[in-house]
Formats: structure tokens, sequence, C-alpha cells
């Protein structure tokens, strides 16, 4: 029996995957829980369309990142911190500062994205990576001050 898997299976395909099952793990199984539909005409033509439209949203996505991340090149945040001797800061930048930082330069960027390859607890200036999309990395400078 061939069917059509609205949801990922485990073992046996990804979503829009046409795959070929026995009659009873399709009808009792995968049909009545609506993670596959029969593989008929209309539906196949169904998912083709819901592939394209997701492939359309993906190239939207990769698009936006594209864009974000020349707009972060030409940025150069500063983070103003207090200091203590030796022009150590009290406590570390976060990745929370530099998305507020770049919140006031005007950038919208989700702190979970943001990558620091060493804690920053000194003044001075620190390229920053962004992963903005599993395809598209963003590169910035920050630079950290003394209050």
């Amino acid at each position: 029996m061939k069917i059509i898997l609205t949801k990922d299976v485990d073992s046996l395909g990804k979503k829009g995957d046409c795959v070929d099952v026995s009659r009873g793990f399709g009808r009792n199984y995968l049909i009545p829980k609506e993670l596959a539909v029969i593989a008929t005409d209309k539906n196949m033509s169904l998912v083709e369309r819901e592939k394209g439209i997701a492939d359309l949203r993906e190239k939207k996505k990769i698009r936006e990142a594209k864009e974000l991340s020349k707009k972060l090149k030409k940025v150069e945040p500063t983070i103003v911190k207090p200091v203590g001797e030796n022009k150590k800061l009290f406590g570390t930048v976060t990745t929370a500062d530099i998305a507020e930082a770049l919140m006031k330069e005007g950038l919208e960027v989700d702190k979970k994205k943001i990558i620091i390859d060493e804690p920053i607890k000194t003044l001075g200036i620190y390229n920053i990576s962004v992963k903005l999309h599993p395809e598209v990395d963003g590169k910035f400078k920050i630079w950290v001050v003394e209050q």
C-alpha cells in the first residue's frame, strides 16, 4: 500500500515522503493517527504544492538572514561596563548584553543565536559570530569600554 507521510515517522521517512507499507500498518496505525494519507493523484499534487510553498518560505528566510548579515558587518556596537583593577570587568559580557546593544543599533538578533568564542572579561574589541540560519552566519565587532 502506497501512502504519503503527513508527519515525520521514525524508521519510515519524513513528512511528504511517499512510502510503501503493509496494508495493516497503513490502515490500522498510520492513517488513524493522521501520520499518513493514501497516495492518490490528488494527495500527491497537494504534497507537491506544499513542498513548493515550503521551499519559497525557506528561500525567503535565507534572503532575510543574508540581508541581516550584511547589516551586522556595518555596525560596531559599544557595551559600557564597570571595571575594577587591571581593567577587568565585574562579571562578563553576556549574549543578552550583546543582543541589547544590537537592539540599540536597530537590529534584532535573538541572544540564543549569538556565539561567543571565549568569555569576555576585559576591555577591548571582540569579534562576535551569529548563527542567523543554518546556512547563513553573520560576524561583527563589539567594543567593550569602561563606564
